[in-house]
């Protein structure tokens, strides 16, 4: 356990590390992390990925305990990345791709707390990064973005079936290609 006072796991920091030495972590959450988690696993310098739950108070949480909206988690893509290859600020850029910061709580047809904008950072440098990246963006709305940036907490990797969903073509059984560089449009209501 970490040193939260209240003894939740769920509320410790994400202590995980990266398989390669060398390469950072990175959380993200846009919605519905199935079309996110494609987008950066074609980004080159991204070296894997994967989805999960995070931000939540409840201990190891499943998919349909999250969708309740009672855990106040929220569907993440945990990234590991050569930053030799791939700059933090080349994360934040897709990630300010990929959704609308401006709704609350929802992204499209996707309603929920675990739809939230956010960035979960785990360094001040990538907290730093993070909160130019919003005033920069904020420039370019009218409505207030309404993006958290908060430490990483502990990340709960969602069920088998959701991993890399998308390039497995689980979604009307057509695969989407997770190349590296690959632009084909990401087909995914969420």
């Amino acid at each position: 356990m970490g040193s939260n006072t209240s003894n939740n796991p769920a509320l410790d920091p994400d202590t995980d590390h990266p398989q390669n030495p060398g390469h950072q972590l990175a959380q993200f959450g846009a919605g519905c992390f199935w079309s996110v988690e494609l987008a950066y696993q074609r980004l080159e310098g991204v070296t894997k990925t994967e989805v999960g739950y995070t931000q939540g108070h409840v201990h190891n949480p499943d998919y349909k305990l999250v969708c309740t909206g009672t855990t106040n988690h929220c569907e993440v893509v945990r990234v590991e990345f050569d930053p030799t290859v791939c700059s933090y600020n080349d994360l934040l850029a897709l990630f300010w791709s990929r959704h609308d910061p401006t709704t609350l709580n929802r992204q499209r047809g996707d309603v929920g707390t675990q739809y939230r904008s956010g960035i979960y950072y785990y360094s001040e440098e990538q907290a730093r990064l993070a909160k130019e990246s919003l005033d920069e963006k904020q420039k370019e709305y009218k409505d207030k973005i309404v993006t958290e940036i908060l430490p990483a907490k502990r990340f709960y990797r969602a069920e088998e079936y959701h991993q890399q969903y998308l390039e497995k073509g689980e979604l009307a059984g057509s695969k989407q290609s997770a190349k590296k560089g690959c632009n084909d449009p990401i087909r995914c209501y969420g």
